[in-house]
């Protein structure tokens, strides 16, 4: 495969069965094999979606079709001269693990008797599921996409962000083309926590370098850190109010069953007020 004759495609094609427009990758690469070289389609799907879709082998074959009928209509080949060779891939960031089929031929069901199947439809595609890496397996290739799967599977923990984040920067900086790679990380980094955190007012505006302005990114997601935090101890607050209330009414109630003390007596014993006593006097008449 030679990278120099990497060449980035249009990817915006309206498919007839979804009616959608769509944002894919489409790049073309010459390929030698046996002797000879050919061009080949890397056909990349990028899956930011939180559930798995199960319809990914139906979807990938009209978006597929698509792309080839694009190719015809632009006279970038004919019908004489074939349909070049593609390779279909998903790259899925999901939480869920992804469990779609991956050939369309899998969706036919029940299957087909034997001298039908060579008449079924046939299109596999390629996975990435960036989650099914454990840190251990991305910190072993220590390549700058490996960093990329590594500060999408921190999620939204803002602690867990920052050490990937910290990482990545180690991963750019020791990278041979380190400006060219920092460039495109930066942009992807700040798009990346734009994303997950649109309400969190960020301020990386004046962020052009993620090595350079480190500092600068690492206080932002300091202060996520902090709030994060804060957050939860208010969250614990909350539930632990909650549970010390529930106590405190099964004690009233615990009281009532008995018929011997007033509300007065027990909003003493129990801290509750009698208002709220009475309320439950009433429910459990009822």
């Amino acid at each position: 495969m030679d990278f120099n004759t990497l060449r980035s495609r249009s990817g915006n094609y309206i498919t007839p069965l979804f009616e959608e427009k769509f944002e894919d990758v489409v790049w073309s690469v010459e390929v030698t094999w046996e002797g000879i070289t050919q061009r080949v389609f890397l056909y990349i799907l990028l899956e930011f979606q939180s559930k798995v879709d199960s319809t990914m082998p139906l979807r990938l074959m009209h978006y597929v079709a698509c792309f080839y009928d694009h190719l015809l209509k632009t006279r970038e080949t004919t019908v004489r001269q074939g349909l070049p060779p593609i390779f279909p891939m998903v790259l899925y960031n999901g939480s869920q693990r992804w469990s779609a089929r991956q050939d369309i031929y899998e969706m036919v069901q029940p299957a087909p008797p034997e001298f039908l199947r060579v008449y079924q439809p046939h299109l596999r595609y390629y996975l990435i599921d960036e989650g099914r890496y454990t840190d251990e397996e991305l910190i072993s290739k220590r390549t700058p996409l490996s960093g990329i799967f590594g500060v999408e599977n921190a999620g939204h923990s803002w602690e867990a962000l920052q050490q990937a984040v910290d990482w990545i920067v180690e991963i750019v900086k020791a990278d041979p083309n380190k400006d060219r790679v920092d460039k495109i990380v930066t942009r992807w980094i700040k798009r990346h926590l734009q994303r997950v955190a649109p309400k969190a007012r960020l301020n990386l505006d004046r962020m052009s370098s993620l090595v350079e302005d480190r500092n600068m990114l690492a206080e932002n997601l300091e202060n996520l850190v902090k709030k994060e935090r804060l957050e939860g101890r208010q969250e614990g607050r909350q539930e632990g109010d909650r549970r010390a209330l529930e106590e405190k009414r099964k004690t009233v109630r615990h009281l009532l069953s008995f018929g011997v003390l007033s509300n007065d007596q027990i909003a003493v014993a129990t801290g509750l007020s009698v208002d709220e006593i009475d309320k439950l006097r009433i429910e459990d008449k009822h």
